[in-house]
């Protein structure tokens, strides 16, 4: 099969491209070498230089692999996508089952290991977050977001804190979403403030049960309304 000349601009991104293309039509299955640079470039009408980026490109998204004194590999017909990537492209509805295992076990974490600055941060935090009940949504929702990520940090587990990290993006616009469409601040621009601070008073007096099932009831029913997800 010819794979026909590219256009001249950008070279390398057209020529990985239509290489791409090629491995995931099966055109050259896993475990399969390419042909060499030297062909390639004659079938692509570019240079080698360029099928070399081209081929750079591709190792780095996983789908060949040189080695050494035999040529270039196909290993996968899919591209690998990294974590955040992967996170990025997840239904929310994944994001916060998965934020609810974290989550409720940092808080009580959190209440088994708060360190006095962590309970005056957590009591910042809540505050910043009633203090944001007269900001706009997005504004409330960040406030809200610092506000769990200061509970996370006080279990002292940095593998916890990291993953929390990586859902904050996913976490932002879902809420803000869930926000826009139930208005549950009209009414109450504070919403889910009581279970928040039913929360820290938890981790402050130390109670791991009580603050894992406070923080439980509040992502089986975020912001104390309506079910979105």
């Amino acid at each position: 099969m010819a794979l026909g000349p590219v256009r001249p601009s950008p070279l390398v991104e057209q020529a990985a491209a239509r290489l791409r293309e090629q491995i995931a039509a099966g055109h050259w299955p896993v475990g399969t070498r390419l042909p060499g640079e030297t062909t390639l470039a004659g079938e692509l009408g570019v240079g080698r230089s360029t099928v070399r980026e081209a081929l750079r490109a591709l190792t780095g998204a996983g789908l060949v692999r040189p080695r050494q004194g035999a040529g270039v590999f196909v290993v996968a017909t899919q591209p690998v996508e990294d974590w955040p990537t992967r996170l990025r492209r997840a239904a929310v509805t994944d994001v916060y089952e998965v934020r609810m295992a974290v989550e409720v076990h940092a808080a009580r974490l959190a209440a088994a290991r708060r360190t006095p600055e962590d309970v005056a941060a957590i009591g910042v935090a809540l505050d910043g977050r009633r203090a944001a009940a007269a900001a706009d949504d997005r504004a409330f929702v960040d406030a809200d977001i610092a506000f769990h990520a200061a509970v996370v940090a006080a279990a002292h587990n940095p593998v916890l804190a990291d993953l929390f990290a990586e859902f904050t993006p996913v976490l932002r616009e879902g809420l803000a979403d869930l926000l826009a469409l139930t208005g549950q601040r009209v009414e109450d621009p504070a919403t889910g403030h009581d279970a928040h601070a039913a929360l820290a008073r938890a981790i402050a007096d130390g109670d791991a049960e009580t603050a894992a099932n406070v923080l439980r009831a509040e992502l089986e029913d975020p912001f104390g309304g309506p079910q979105a997800y």
